[in-house]
């Protein structure tokens, strides 16, 4: 939607998806893109029998190529899970400037992705919002200014949850968001608040700044995306409506502001804005990521990895819900954390992690 409302302002050279071929194909018949990647390896085949046309490459090494390709000069990572490490990485090798949509790939590996961005010298663009909040909250700042970065969450559908009802949730009333309309993977984590706890580990390695820095503070409407507090008492925070195309649009045109394709905000609509601190006796999720970025090492590329496996385990019913959070916590107490610097460790670790959450 963004590249349509920006029309002859954006190319889009290159496009590729997990295996959604149905869309992708109606995308490369409106855009034109001069390469297609398709994880599905048998997906993409299908697809390029159905565009002979285009040049359509499948498989993680597909997704590399259309990351690095020739023609690009901004990359949007957005694949979900850690499974967008690999293309990212190859992204920044080949000199791509990133707009980053998927958090995991801090998570996994912040060390590494963010040596690789200063040593080729590119360009890290958050796009999740709270982060776009926060980039353009310190647009002008020098970090030393920086007293703290609050980063909000709408608090999930069971904000207001007991520890007894918490007990007793189902796969369906987690997929229910009150807020954001989103994948089913993510909506699970912002239903245990992991979602949360991996957007406060992005922070940490995109703003370069001190875990204790780093504040969490429930919002349910969702107005204010996030705030930073400045060392002489200042708050400065961007709101906005719950949308994603204002953080994409802006990754994609930084340093311009191009014409937004939303209304006015009305004040009127929104009149009451709320905020809490974060129950992580309730939300155990929260807190094991702030103990992962005390860890370091291997601890948070190995947290995102076994939550991953656990959230898959709960949407096919094979564990309750509290589950993600009371497996994960175990599993995390017996990890023998290793400074995985570099990406082959990194994904060895993230390999262990999921066969250990798949039989625990």
């Amino acid at each position: 939607m963004v590249a349509r409302h920006l029309k002859e302002m954006v190319k889009v050279t290159a496009l590729a998806a997990r295996a959604n071929i149905e869309l992708l194909e109606q995308q490369v018949r409106e855009f034109h893109p001069e390469i297609v990647g398709v994880y599905d390896e048998n997906q993409a085949k299908l697809l390029a029998e159905r565009l002979p046309y285009v040049h359509v490459v499948g498989g993680m090494e597909g997704l590399k190529e259309v990351a690095a390709y020739d023609h690009v000069d901004l990359v949007i990572s957005a694949i979900a899970g850690s499974r967008g490490l690999v293309p990212t990485v190859a992204a920044i090798e080949a000199g791509k400037d990133v707009a980053l949509a998927c958090k995991e790939v801090l998570v996994s590996a912040g060390a590494l992705v963010m040596s690789l961005v200063r040593n080729k010298g590119v360009s890290l663009l958050p796009i999740d919002s709270e982060h776009s909040a926060i980039f353009q909250c310190l647009n002008g700042e020098k970090s030393s200014s920086i007293k703290k970065i609050i980063l909000t969450a709408s608090g999930g559908p069971f904000r207001c949850y007991s520890l007894q009802e918490l007990e007793n949730i189902t796969v369906d009333d987690a997929l229910a968001h009150p807020t954001w309309k989103m994948g089913p993977k993510v909506t699970i984590d912002c239903s245990t608040l992991m979602n949360k706890g991996l957007e406060v580990i992005e922070a940490y390695w995109l703003f370069g700044v001190k875990q204790e820095q780093l504040e969490v503070v429930v919002h349910p409407q969702s107005i204010v995306h996030s705030m930073v507090e400045f060392i002489d008492g200042s708050l400065l925070a961007q709101m906005g409506k719950t949308t994603m195309l204002t953080p994409i649009q802006y990754a994609m045109t930084y340093p311009e502001r191009m014409m937004g394709s939303l209304e006015s905000f009305d004040f009127s609509k929104y009149n009451t804005l709320q905020f809490f601190p974060p129950d992580v006796n309730k939300f155990l999720c929260l807190g094991l990521a702030f103990e992962a970025i005390k860890q370091g090492g291997s601890m948070p590329c190995y947290m995102n990895a076994v939550n991953e496996v656990l959230v898959g385990r709960f949407l096919q019913r094979e564990l309750a819900w509290r589950e993600i959070a009371t497996k994960l916590e175990r599993l995390m107490m017996r990890h023998r954390k290793v400074p995985a610097a570099a990406l082959d460790e990194i994904l060895e670790v993230d390999a262990e992690a999921r066969r250990e959450a798949s039989i625990i």
